[in-house]
């Protein structure tokens, strides 16, 4: 830094000190460029948490949204271009029925009932996912592009608006032992900069149409999603009324039982093919006192590396995850986020939510 940069720093740093502590009043903006910096700082904080609401409503499970995250993370990690999605609820529960309605079969009323509902589900899924596109490419994405670059700009004006009024005002108290010429450029510079952030704040403001039509496009996205969702159901909704008054017109089948078949003690040594019955001794035989023969613990590592036990079974359901049962250890090699871990199992490496499992050793800060 030059020699007149070293001074500017400290002359605004002696102001800025000499008004929090000694109470010295600097230069005061005009009351119209408060009210708009007022009403930049509230759409600021509106965007921002809008943004994140939006995000949760769109999926609603912390898990996912966490698991999201850390797919995305370890997808930049790998070079891949295209990050990978998260399943729908309602195409898990789809695969779920439809999973159960074909174990059950055809004859089965309900199996088909199942296969009916589980084929809306994932209909319901696919719905959901162009709801998500919808909403990212015209809601989200130009939310964020708006905190990122107009809002990142305007703060950057303000800021260096305070910096030039700070230095303005020290050199201002002390007019005389500075020349006159320097306190010039300071005054100029000053206003240029009040200028500057002030045009960027009007133009924000007077543009906020723009985030109305944003907002109307999330509308718009949700409005075809719910037609599309209502549409889906009722037709679900009218193949299973008609299968229960098919059900109900069909003639109830009884149920006959087999005939038992005889069974005589007396001829229990030619029930072995001849051959006398084997005597069970109590040694063969199973107690109801005897306790159940008891699996070998898992092996614990030595705790002398950061390392978790499973707290529940983890079952992966994309690339890149490590499954593993209750009570396995798990040495710990990197922590993805705040929700994730990176671990080693038998040998293998992948990732697994840190909600799961408990800590034995951390890793070193």
């Amino acid at each position: 830094m030059s020699v007149a940069g070293l001074k500017k720093q400290f002359y605004k740093a002696s102001q800025l000190v000499s008004e929090k502590v000694g109470g010295a009043e600097g230069t005061k903006l005009d009351d119209d460029f408060k009210e708009m910096e007022k009403k930049v700082d509230v759409t600021s904080k509106a965007v921002a948490e809008v943004l994140a609401r939006t995000i949760e409503y769109l999926q609603p499970n912390p898990a996912s949204r966490a698991k999201l995250s850390m797919l995305n993370t370890v997808s930049k990690i790998r070079g891949q271009v295209k990050n990978p999605g998260y399943p729908q609820s309602e195409g898990l529960l789809g695969e779920c029925m439809i999973r159960h309605g074909k174990e059950l079969g055809g004859e089965s009323n309900f199996g088909d009932a199942l296969l009916d509902a589980g084929e809306s589900m994932k209909c319901l899924a696919e719905v959901k996912d162009s709801l998500d596109i919808e909403v990212k490419q015209n809601f989200i994405d130009p939310l964020q592009n708006l905190c990122d670059k107009d809002l990142k700009e305007i703060q950057h004006h303000l800021k260096k608006l305070e910096g030039r009024r700070l230095d303005f005002d020290y050199k201002k108290k002390r007019q005389g032992k500075i020349p006159d010429e320097e306190l010039r450029q300071a005054l100029e510079k000053f206003e240029e900069s009040k200028e500057v952030a002030e045009t960027s704040m009007h133009n924000l403001l007077e543009t906020d149409i723009e985030q109305v039509s944003q907002l109307s496009a999330l509308v718009d996205a949700q409005l075809e999603y719910h037609r599309q969702a209502v549409q889906i159901l009722d037709e679900l909704a009218s193949k299973l009324k008609r299968r229960m008054r098919e059900a109900s017109s069909r003639p109830k089948r009884e149920y006959k039982p087999k005939p038992r078949e005889s069974f005589e003690t007396a001829e229990s040594e030619q029930s072995n093919g001849g051959f006398p019955a084997p005597k069970i001794t109590a040694s063969s035989s199973f107690r109801s006192s005897d306790k159940p023969i008891r699996t070998p613990s898992r092996t614990m590592p030595p705790l002398d590396q950061p390392s978790c036990k499973a707290l529940y079974d983890f079952e992966p359901e994309n690339d890149g995850e490590l499954g593993f049962h209750e009570g396995d250890i798990i040495t710990l090699t990197n922590q993805i986020d705040e929700n994730w871990y990176e671990g080693m199992l038998h040998g293998q490496s992948g990732f697994f939510p840190l909600s799961y499992v408990e800590v034995l050793v951390p890793l070193p800060q």
